[in-house]
């Protein structure tokens, strides 16, 4: 589920005497005295509460004296929440704060506007670098994913920094390929529910639209399809109805 494992990032400018880090990730004594070894730690970031990403955090902000940052008061760490829109300056960079919930409810994005000439996001598991981000509902809910694609790819060309995989060259076409594939999934739930009728359950529309789905992720792609009943019904086109929007 992790791919690679989870991708922790180092943010600082040329000659800055401090870095910021972003997702700390499971506990990993080795891997979190390498983070604290690149140099003094002014500020810890978290794209969501996931503990793949948040479970080291305590133990990093003691092992640094670092605050911790999160849109969920419950993860930060002497640190105030994440506000949507807001500008952070630390380690000589400007950080963005992009809330893109869908995920989760909590997930946010970092745009560095000046890291490179396109810049830079770091998309949490938002957008990964191979595959699909999983939306596990109620939490995580579609509609709000979509707006959340439809927001970063108006940031254009930027460079991809997943928490999980490869970085990617080209925000904005991954945001077009990520809408195309969960309208392709919407409407192979849809022609589902035809065949199945509209009291059909998660499990035979997963057999179904998901029939490639290995055992072992299973659970993510029944998750998937609760996500998308409930994106259907939401929307106003409940299962069976027919169209898409």
């Amino acid at each position: 589920m992790t791919l690679d494992g989870t991708n922790s990032y180092l943010i600082a400018a040329p000659g800055a005497t401090s870095i910021v880090v972003v997702d700390p990730g499971p506990i990993d004594d080795g891997h979190l005295a390498a983070l604290a070894g690149a140099g003094p730690v002014e500020l810890v970031l978290i794209t969501h509460h996931h503990p793949d990403h948040t479970a080291a955090s305590e133990r990093f902000a003691r092992l640094t004296g670092a605050r911790v940052r999160a849109v969920d008061p419950a993860f930060c760490v002497n640190g105030e929440p994440l506000q949507a829109g807001e500008e952070i300056r630390a380690a000589g960079t400007r950080i963005r704060v992009i809330a893109t919930p869908g995920h989760t409810a909590d997930s946010v994005c970092f745009h560095l506007p000046d890291d490179g000439p396109n810049g830079s996001v770091i998309t949490g598991d938002t957008i990964l670098g191979r595959g699909t981000s999983v939306i596990v509902h109620p939490d995580g809910a579609l509609g709000p994913y979509l707006r959340s694609l439809s927001t970063l790819r108006a940031l254009g060309p930027a460079t991809v920094l997943p928490a999980h995989g490869p970085s990617l060259p080209d925000l904005a076409a991954i945001c077009e390929a990520y809408l195309a594939h969960r309208r392709e999934r919407l409407d192979q739930v849809r022609r589902s529910l035809v065949d199945l009728g509209p009291d059909a359950t998660v499990e035979q529309v997963t057999d179904r639209v998901y029939a490639e789905a290995d055992a072992a992720v299973r659970f993510a792609a029944e998750a998937s399809v609760r996500a998308q009943l409930a994106y259907l019904q939401e929307s106003g086109h409940p299962p069976g109805s027919g169209g898409t929007r």
